[in-house]
Parts: C-alpha cells; sequence; structure tokens
C-alpha cells in the first residue's frame, strides 16, 4: 500500500457536476485547520475567480501528458473533455506531515486510487433529484444547455458508483448535509441517515 509510510489521512469526495460537492468541501476545509484541500491539474481553463495553485494547477495538455509520462500522479481522468489529475509531491508531502488531505475527484479517478491507500475515507454527495441537480446546474450559469445536458447523461453514470464509497450523503439541506459529513471524517455524534441516503440514491437510479 502506498500510504503505508504516511501519517495522514486521505478524504476523497465524488459527485455529479451541480451535487454541491465544492461547496461542502470549502466548508469543511474552513471549519478545521488540519484538513486541507489537494490542487489537482488540469487542461481547462480557470473560471472566474479561480486561481492557479490555490483552486487547480492549470496547465496545457502537452505539460499533462509529459507528467503522465513522468509518473506524477496517483490518479487521472478525463471529464468533459478536459483531464484532471492528483499530483503524488503535492499529496504525499501532506500525509507525511500529517495533514488530512481532501481529493475533489471523478468516479473514474476513485477506481485509480481506491486499493492504493489503506487510510482512506470516501464520500459520494447525491442530490435529491434528476431535476433539482438540472435547477442548479441552470443557476450557475457557467454551461449552455448542451453542456448542462452532457452534465446529466454523465450524473446517471457516475451515480452509479456511489454504491462503491464507504458513504452516500444526500445534499438536499446544505446544514444537514455538512453536518452528516462532519459526524463521518470527524468522529462526531451527529446522526449519519444512511438508510435514507440509500433510498434517495436507489430512487435516482430507478
Amino acid at each position: 500500500m502506498l500510504n503505508n509510510l504516511k501519517k495522514g489521512q486521505l478524504i476523497v469526495f465524488a459527485a455529479p457536476s451541480g451535487a454541491g460537492k465544492s461547496t461542502l468541501i470549502k466548508e469543511v476545509i474552513s471549519n478545521n485547520d488540519k484538513i486541507e484541500l489537494s490542487v489537482s491539474a488540469t487542461t481547462r481553463s480557470p473560471r472566474e475567480g479561480e486561481i492557479h495553485g490555490k483552486d487547480y494547477f492549470f496547465i496545457t495538455d502537452n505539460e499533462f501528458n509529459d507528467l503522465i509520462g513522468k509518473d506524477a500522479f496517483f490518479e487521472t481522468a478525463e471529464v468533459h473533455g478536459y483531464q484532471y489529475g492528483t499530483l503524488k509531491t503535492f499529496v504525499e508531502e501532506k500525509l507525511k506531515n500529517n495533514i488530512r488531505v481532501v481529493l475533489d475527484i471523478d468516479v473514474q479517478g476513485y477506481d485509480q486510487i481506491v486499493d492504493s491507500f489503506e487510510n482512506i475515507i470516501s464520500i459520494f454527495i447525491i442530490p435529491p433529484s434528476l431535476n433539482e441537480l438540472r435547477k442548479r446546474l441552470l443557476s450557475r450559469g457557467l454551461d449552455t444547455e448542451e453542456v448542462i445536458e452532457k452534465r446529466l447523461i454523465n450524473a446517471k453514470k457516475e451515480l452509479k458508483y456511489a454504491k462503491s464509497f464507504d458513504y452516500i450523503v444526500l445534499n438536499d439541506d446544505f446544514k444537514r448535509a455538512f453536518d452528516e459529513i462532519t459526524s463521518i471524517i470527524l468522529a462526531k455524534d451527529y446522526e449519519y441517515n444512511e438508510a435514507i441516503n440509500k433510498k434517495i440514491l436507489k430512487d435516482l437510479l430507478d
């Protein structure tokens, strides 16, 4: 296992676009100074307000492929036509310093790392319905209707992977979802609604 020599822990989050994963992760990190977000590399362009080295390492396709050739990534994935990857050097340094590292990744990436680490918690965020997911994607104002339809098609595929994660968290009420995640990763006493969340997932897949 890759993390036998590491002190920290990986906390892996995945979700369909629009499920609210990024906002929940930011809230978790802002409330605990021993949890940090792994900064991934990507070939997509920065969105408004995103900062190189903080939100992502924004690089070209050639640079990304060169890093793949150098075995620089724990995992890589192609999402909506862009490449994403988790850099080994970044994660290893954090773990050695006893930092709990959050990975915000695609289900493709999860498949690549799940058997490589012993000390790992994986959480899949689900929306209350596909209609609600569509509304959230529209309200973001980031994508065309065509791109949104593509994201919804991908969402249905991604939701099938949720059962392979340790925990499934419904993001219907933000505070409740945050409390559930906090309960999971910090061993708090807040109730984790496992049965309800799994039922919602079943409804999404039917």
